[in-house]
C-alpha cells in the first residue's frame, strides 16, 4: 500500500471516530433533553393535578355545606311540625284529664 492510501485510511478512520463521537455526544444530549422535558412534563402534570384537586375539594366542601344547610332546614321544619303536633296533642290530653277529673 502506498503512503497516500495509508494516510487516506488513517484520515478516514479519524473522521469516522470523530463522527461516531459526535453522534454519541448528540445522542447523549438528546437523551438528557428528553429526560428533562419528561421531568418537566411530569412536574407540570403534578402541579395541574394538585390545583385541580384543590378546586375539586373546595367544590365538594361547598356542596357538602349546602347539603348540610338543606338538611338543617328540613330538620327545623320537621321539628316545628312535630312540636305543633305535640302541642295540639298536649292540649287534647289536658282537656281529657280535666274532663275526667270533673266528671269523676
Amino acid at each position: 500500500m502506498s503512503m497516500d492510501a495509508i494516510t487516506a485510511v488513517s484520515t478516514a478512520e479519524a473522521e469516522a471516530k470523530a463522527a461516531v463521537a459526535a453522534a454519541e455526544a448528540k445522542a447523549r444530549q438528546l437523551v438528557m433533553d428528553a429526560e428533562a422535558a419528561g421531568k418537566a412534563a411530569v412536574e407540570a402534570a403534578l402541579a395541574k393535578a394538585g390545583t385541580e384537586l384543590q378546586e375539586l375539594a373546595a367544590k365538594a366542601a361547598k356542596e357538602a355545606e349546602a347539603t348540610a344547610a338543606e338538611f338543617a332546614r328540613e330538620a327545623e321544619t320537621k321539628k316545628a311540625a312535630l312540636r305543633a303536633e305535640a302541642g295540639a296533642k298536649l292540649e287534647k290530653a289536658a282537656d281529657l284529664v280535666v274532663e275526667r277529673i270533673v266528671n269523676s
